[in-house]
């Protein structure tokens, strides 16, 4: 071994018995909030996530003093085909030797190891299956195998893995014998993974590498280091502005900013809910919290506050927003409880109007989405409201709520029901904008696009899964209108135009954020930023206005929220994470972290963007349900012209919402 040196090494004897750190749940917490797994994991990561698992993917066990790393999930036809994985390891590595001893418990699948790792979708993997041994590249959902080699095995012995990779030419043996060869020149850099469809145990990792390489990663660190470090010192560091204490009313990403009293100075509303019936698809406000950004003071409160988790804590919308319905200057906090729909004084919390819900009169095997095919409730339980324009009045003024996913209603101001509408799946956040240019709001929910009176005009040849986000606006400059960026779970990310066809479509996990801005500035048009969930987590993908891929990274945690950041002041956007020290902060267009959150105990569960301290550009929140940290920058804006950026609007908020930046500039002075 005198020529050789160890890049990493774990015979798991440092991990207690029992499962490896697993949400319990198995929930949605991290499509949009930072949810750690508490416990020890060592070195390793899990990228996978799933609403069908229970229990954990990855056990610690042990017998005569030796401990296993145990796979104990069988193939499951609901999972897209996505296989378990446990990674480690640094991108930077190029040319090492992966050695592992492990036993196939079911030895009629795949198990084996991922090397050249850049994700869960994208590496190499050599497999023993089925009596045979085989080299694999797996890139989204392409799986092509690149050689395979006859070897029996049985499930009651360990064998000792072995894969080589240098340069383009990768060679696996078991237990000494060297059955393959292959070569191919997709991966030339990546972490390592533990990967089996079926229950598998693993001990005596070893990852080895010549003194060169060995030189080459040092050298390439040092040098990396030196080259973040000269471009985080052109950006301004996150400086606390504010700190509020969420006393017992506190919740996760369940707020809405707006002007409560009128005028500038900004307040949030934030709301607090009970889960009923099923999950979390019957959510009912059960307290509505505003409060004086500049104070940290209550204004109001409806309901009553509670200090448990299960009510702080959800992965759904809740019904709530703030906005001036009625013109008068002061905003209105808009919002469905208890089968009703209300508007509130922003000023006072003061009942203004209500009117209940609509009637389940639907038949509820008929429509999607409604559990067990039964009506929980006589009248809607409202999943999410946004204000639309469909009457074409100068001040928007409509409410729009929907159920879970199979129907939308349109009120006016005065709850007079405009239009009902009802076709497959309405996704989670419809988008409203004036295609046509009349004046009225069309409404596109989830692939359908529906006329300012309710029709449907046109949908996109897709009926399964559903959009997850939507942006819509001109960030193609060879394309003179308005374009649709979504993502769609498993059916993808894609580029719609406004007839419905599409122009650019890229499956590459379960899209579930997405964002537009001038990441690039080098670039023609606007660049696109999405991140992945369910199955495989947590992939940033960075595309161009034509929906090529510029790149690919896993940073290894949940909850980024991949919003736009004017952080600069300077034309160009950062994308934001998530608020923790080590995982998150503000990448560049070249998906490099700029900006870095102090290690200053801040809440990290939960980010969110908005200019708030006076000039254009932006602050970042970030809390949780005891505490909200506001951070702006430590040094002024740039002179000259300012840059304040078209934004999405407050008054439509949604955990479901895309977020975008077009660019605006103001005058010096203006």
């Amino acid at each position: 071994m005198a020529d050789t040196v160890i890049l990493f090494q774990d015979d798991f004897q440092s991990f207690p018995i029992g499962p490896l750190p697993f949400d319990r749940e198995h929930s949605a917490m991290g499509e949009y909030h930072y949810s750690p797994l508490p416990g020890y994991r060592g070195q390793w990561y899990d990228p996978i996530a799933n609403c069908n698992y229970r229990g954990p993917s990855w056990l610690v066990t042990a017998t005569d003093g030796v401990h296993y790393m145990e796979q104990t999930r069988v193939r499951n036809p609901l999972t897209h085909g996505v296989c378990p994985v446990l990674a480690t390891g640094e991108e930077r590595w190029q040319d090492y030797t992966f050695t592992v001893t492990l036993r196939t418990l079911c030895s009629n699948e795949e198990a084996g190891v991922l090397f050249r790792y850049q994700t869960s979708l994208m590496h190499y993997a050599f497999f023993m299956n089925d009596n045979k041994v085989q080299f694999w590249r797996i890139e989204k959902k392409e799986r092509t195998m690149l050689a395979e080699a006859p070897y029996e095995y049985n499930c009651d012995q360990y064998y000792t893995m072995r894969v080589t990779c240098k340069g383009n030419t990768f060679t696996g043996s078991i237990n000494g014998e060297k059955l393959l060869t292959v070569q191919d020149d997709r991966y030339t850099y990546g972490k390592v993974a533990l990967a089996a469809f079926m229950p598998t145990q693993y001990t005596n990792v070893l990852i080895t590498t010549t003194p060169e390489e060995a030189a080459r990663i040092v050298e390439c660190e040092d040098a990396e280091q030196a080259r973040l470090a000269e471009k985080r010192s052109h950006y301004p560091r996150p400086k606390l502005y504010k700190v509020i204490d969420l006393k017992d009313f506190g919740a996760s990403r369940q707020i809405r900013f707006g002007h409560l009293m009128g005028g500038d100075d900004w307040y949030f509303v934030m709301a607090q809910h009970q889960k009923r019936v099923f999950k979390e698809r019957y959510c009912n406000i059960s307290c509505l919290t505003a409060v004086n950004v500049e104070t940290g003071e209550v204004l109001w409160q409806v309901g009553e506050p509670s200090t448990l988790a299960v009510n702080q804590d959800t992965t759904c919308d809740l019904p709530f927003q703030i906005y001036d319905i009625n013109n008068d200057g002061y905003d209105e906090v808009i919002f469905a409880r208890d089968f009703k729909v209300m508007i509130l004084d922003g000023r006072t919390g003061k009942l203004l109007r209500s009117m209940d819900t609509p009637y389940n009169d639907d038949p509820a095997d008929e429509i999607l989405g409604i559990e067990f095919q039964k009506h929980a409730f006589d009248r809607l339980n409202v999943d999410a409201i946004r204000i639309v324009n469909v009457s074409g009045k100068e001040h928007a003024s409509d409410i729009l709520i929907k159920d879970r996913y199979a129907r939308l209603w349109v009120y006016d101001e005065n709850f007079n029901l405009l239009w009902k509408f009802t076709h497959n799946n309405t996704g989670h956040f419809p988008y409203a904008y004036d295609f046509n240019g009349d004046g009225k709001d069309e409404i596109f929910s989830c692939y359908n696009m529906i006329s300012s009176d309710g029709k449907l005009q046109w949908e996109l040849p897709i009926d399964t899964d559903h959009t997850d986000e939507i942006v819509i606006g001109k960030f193609d400059p060879d394309i003179d209108e308005e374009l649709l960026a979504i993502v769609s779970g498993w059916e993808g990310f894609m580029i719609v135009d406004k007839h419905g066809h599409i122009l650019a479509r890229d499956i590459n996990g379960h899209g579930q954020r997405i964002s537009v801005a001038n990441y690039c500035p080098n670039m023609r048009g606007l660049q696109i930023a999405t991140t992945t969930y369910w199955e495989n987590q947590g992939i940033i993908y960075l595309y161009d206005c034509k929906g090529h891929e510029i790149w690919h990274m896993e940073p290894s945690s949940n909850g980024n929220v991949v919003a736009p950041v004017n952080w600069k002041g300077d034309g160009t956007e950062l994308i934001l994470l998530n608020g923790n020290v080590k995982y998150g902060g503000m990448l560049d267009g070249d998906g490099d972290r700029v900006v870095l959150f102090p290690d200053d105990g801040h809440p990290d569960q939960c980010a969110e963007v908005l200019n708030l301290t006076g000039d254009p550009r932006d602050e970042i929140i970030l809390w949780d349900a005891h505490k909200m940290y506001i951070y702006t920058q430590d040094r002024p804006a740039p002179d000259g012209p300012v840059y304040h950026p078209e934004k999405y609007p407050e008054y439509s908020a949604s955990n479901y919402r895309g977020e975008f930046s077009f660019a605006h500039w103001d005058k010096a002075g203006d």
